[in-house]
């Protein structure tokens, strides 16, 4: 999969990384390189989905991956 990410200098002078298509999918790092490494661990924490989060009223949910 291949996501697009915005790196930006930010106030402080660390660079902020953030993926527009990831709603709130947003990290920091002294360098664009660890910057960009953060990002990678929070875009995968992101996509993790968890069962309880998925959940429909009533228990019925049903969990599914979709490989884009």
């Amino acid at each position: 999969m291949k996501l697009k990410i915005v790196l930006e200098k930010g106030m402080d002078g660390y660079i902020v990384a953030h993926c527009p298509a990831l709603k709130g999918c947003v990290t920091q790092g002294r360098t664009e390189e660890e910057a960009m490494n953060n990002l990678k661990e929070a875009i995968e924490l992101y996509l993790e989905s968890e069962p309880e989060d998925t959940r429909l009223h009533g228990g019925r949910y049903k969990v599914c991956e979709l490989a884009l």
